[in-house]
């Protein structure tokens, strides 16, 4: 604070005659008849004497503003009271002027207490005179509202306002020393950023958008003079009121004239600012997550707003860190992308109106840092209006016939990120991911060969009701959708075409627990009570046997944020909302930082990348996809190097898709959150399916940037410990079985003949020929003596 030069025996003048009055007012109140005795007067001065001179303030509450990840687009503003402090350069001359006119006309004279004022009050009140007199001056005025802002319990916010003779001398014992202590621009500008302007706008930032939609800098001569009138009685002088409007004319006029009777301006420029007519906006400041810059914005906002309530940072209790959110006047840059948030939004909504039942559901991380680029739904950010409800029938046959409706096109439910109740979707065969990484760690190549039978018998127990049971048995059977042997799949293969009796054969081999628990550091966080059984211990997780096909829920953020480790080599983050946040005094907090630690060797990730981008249409020199691609178009659409994988649930109730570059992972998950055993199905490459709402995201957010290729795995860990396969052309079947498991292989016959110059019924070659695998799967062709030169295993 910068001290004033004060003359000392004016000083010493003031804190006597305020002593003396000091003891008049208090008789006063107390003992009228002894008023103006000499024991007043001496009472008084030593009572006051003894009154506390520093006073501690304690920052106004004052308005978070959030931006998009430039710094500059807004998205929200989230306050108790809608305050912002500016600096008293930032205020027009005419509100400055304005509100001593206004206030108090000897503001420059005074030291902190008019002693004349007090005087003429005290004279007037005891006279019985119809009005009553204050003798506030504006520096008494701001240590009220300071004490009011500093209290903490409500007990000292009423005491701090109380019409009481101790809480004047208190007042004005302050305003001495705060004169001392500040200057009197100090004072003003403080004065001006704390009071209360009505319609929710606290200090003269928020009053000049609230009313004119302007800067404080730029008020004229009759706004600044009916803000300045509006705060001795906001409400009553609400010019957006009918009754209010006349009154804070009257009150705009006074002020204009005391402003001619300060000097402050002239005759002619009080008429013309009279003349002028007062129109005003009375727009309340919008405030929250329904209120967002772009209404398509909201459920990016919820899922900050949640995110802060977490952090410790900001306080021991939910309801301390929302006190600090709304109040502590941060300037928070979240990690929203514009770019790839407005491609999200005009995709999913695309694929499916508002008025869907089905949630078309996309969320976009950034891998390496985790930070959340875009959260998009087909659903307002809108709490339904139970009075006026546009919410249509619940989907839920069972909630329908009980009258309930459903949350869209109005929902403030977390859909894409879980919580409250969402514990997520399953998202199907995207989750046979965990499985690669799992295999990877185990020392399992990406070359591994199994023959994939049409059903494989698990050595999974589940209940024999169960139509996922081979008949008459308790072991989980699963089948392939297509109810079609899967054939002899390596990994790249057996994801690229989603084969199922590949993956949970694989899932047996190297534990399903080892599975889960990949799944679980890369952040799968398993919400749904059943899930969490499953997923609580070694061995209950080695009993899931239909984990690797995507039967556990889990959210769009979680799917595309796992992903994302893998495509930055391993690195899990932590999803944040935010890129930068500073307090209001400009200093950067570290808790917007990212939160990464590395989970998955680079190896290992680089490899499941690898194999991640057959299913998707791409390729890089080690891939050998196979013939089969569950979503083969996405690198076209696309145009960059990509990775990724589809799902699809029992009937269809769910469908997903994971696509990503190295700078975006964006995942898609359609269902319907009211009714999970929808009877809709969910579709996938079809214009109102899951995989349109992904890659056109995808395609929407790496425009305009480099596309950047993905590391290829080492040679070990794509081919393994490779060994040469015998020759058996045109040996007998049996010979060529024990030849080729002599070497250390799984010699498999192929039901198939083939054209061949060897005789009927004998080896024509095998598949893969030369060389595979140690232990992989070689399978024996069959000749049927047509003639031609066969398969491999000869010249």
């Amino acid at each position: 604070m910068r001290k004033r030069d004060h003359n000392v025996l004016t000083n010493a003048a003031s804190l006597l005659i305020c002593g003396l009055l000091a003891g008049v007012v208090v008789a006063a109140a107390a003992f009228p008849a002894v008023a103006m005795s000499g024991l007043a007067a001496k009472a008084g001065a030593e009572t006051f004497g003894a009154l506390p001179t520093e006073l501690t303030v304690a920052r106004a509450p004052q308005i978070t503003y959030l931006y998009a990840k430039d710094g500059k687009t807004p998205l929200a503003a989230m306050y108790d009271e809608n305050r912002k402090d500016v600096k008293l350069s930032e205020v027009s001359p005419y509100m400055q002027k304005a509100i001593v006119a206004a206030e108090d006309h000897d503001f420059y004279k005074h030291n902190g207490v008019d002693i004349n004022g007090v005087a003429r009050a005290f004279v007037n009140n005891q006279s019985g005179a119809n009005s009553q007199q204050g003798a506030s001056t504006l520096t008494m005025q701001y240590v009220r509202l300071a004490i009011a802002y500093s209290a903490t319990h409500p007990a000292d916010v009423v005491a701090a306002t109380e019409d009481t003779s101790a809480r004047k001398l208190r007042e004005m014992r302050y305003a001495l020393q705060i004169d001392k202590e500040l200057s009197k621009d100090e004072i003003l500008e403080r004065y001006l950023n704390i009071a209360s302007f009505g319609n929710g706008a606290y200090g003269i930032y928020a009053a000049s958008q609230v009313y004119f939609g302007k800067s404080p800098k730029n008020l004229t001569i009759p706004e600044a003079a009916m803000l300045a009138g509006m705060v001795k009685a906001p409400s009553t002088n609400d010019p957006t009121t009918k009754s209010g409007y006349p009154l804070a004319l009257q009150r705009r006029d006074y002020v204009i004239q005391n402003m001619v009777d300060i000097g402050a301006i002239t005759k002619e420029e009080a008429e013309t600012a009279k003349a002028t007519k007062l129109v005003v906006k009375g727009k309340r400041a919008p405030n929250g997550c329904v209120a967002t810059n772009k209404k398509e914005w909201g459920f990016f906002c919820d899922y900050f707003y949640r995110w802060w309530l977490q952090q410790e940072t900001f306080g021991s209790t939910s309801y301390d860190r929302e006190r600090r959110l709304k109040s502590g006047g941060y300037a928070i840059t979240t990690s929203l992308d514009v770019q790839a948030q407005t491609g999200a939004d005009k995709a999913v909504r695309k694929a499916k109106s508002v008025n869907s039942k089905e949630a078309a559901m996309v969320a976009v991380v950034e891998p390496g840092t985790g930070r959340v680029r875009a959260l998009a739904v087909n659903r307002n950010y809108k709490l339904d209006d139970p009075k006026n409800p546009q919410n249509k029938p619940h989907s839920d046959p069972k909630q329908r016939a009980k009258g309930k409706r459903g949350n869209y096109p109005n929902t403030v439910n977390p859909l894409l990120t879980g919580g409250d109740g969402i514990t997520g979707y399953q998202a199907g065969s995207t989750f046979k991911i965990f499985t690669i990484v799992a295999a990877l760690e185990k020392g399992i190549p990406l070359s591994y060969t199994y023959n994939a039978p049409k059903q494989f018998k698990s050595e999974y127990i589940i209940d024999s009701s169960s139509p996922a049971a081979c008949p008459g048995t308790h072991f989980y059977c699963p089948t392939n959708s297509n109810m079609q042997p899967g054939g002899v799949q390596t990994m790249w293969s057996a994801f690229s075409a989603s084969t199922n009796t590949f993956f949970v054969p694989l899932e047996q081999k190297v534990g399903a627990e080892n599975v889960v628990d990949a799944a679980k550091r890369m952040g799968i966080q398993f919400r749904a009570s059943n899930d969490a059984k499953f997923a609580g211990t070694k061995d209950a997780a080695h009993q899931w046997g239909a984990f690797t096909l995507g039967v556990s829920q889990t959210t769009p953020l979680e799917l595309a944020n796992a992903y994302a480790t893998l495509a930055a080599d391993g690195k899990y983050c932590e999803p944040i909302p935010v890129q930068e946040i500073r307090d209001p005094d400009g200093k950067k907090l570290d808790i917007a930082n990212p939160r990464c630690e590395k989970r998955i060797s680079t190896e290992v990730a680089r490899a499941a990348v690898d194999a991640a981008r057959c299913p998707v249409g791409d390729n890089s020199p080690t891939t050998k996809c196979g013939g089969s691609r569950t979503a083969s178009n996405v690198r076209g659409v696309v145009g960059k190097p990509v990775a990724g994988k589809s799902g699809t649930t029992d009937s269809e109730k769910t469908a997903a898709l994971v696509a990503m570059t190295k700078q975006y992972a964006v995942a898609g998950i359609m269902a319907d959150p009211d009714w999970p055993q929808t009877n809709k199905k969910m579709g996938h490459n079809v214009p109102d399916g899951i995989n349109p709402p992904v890659y056109e995201t995808l395609r929407a957010a790496m425009q305009g940037k480099k596309g950047i290729e993905f590391e290829p795995p080492g040679q070990k860990i794509s081919n393994g410990d490779q060994r040469s396969i015998p020759n058996v052309k045109c040996q007998s079947v049996d010979t060529a079985k024990s030849r080729i498991n002599g070497a250390g292989f799984e010699a498999v016959v192929s039901d198939e003949k083939v054209a061949s110059s060897c005789p009927p019924g004998t080896a024509a070659g095998t598949s893969p020929d030369g060389r595979t695998i140690k232990g992989g799967v070689v399978t024996i062709q069959i000749s049927n003596g047509g003639g031609g030169g066969g398969p491999g295993n000869g010249p």
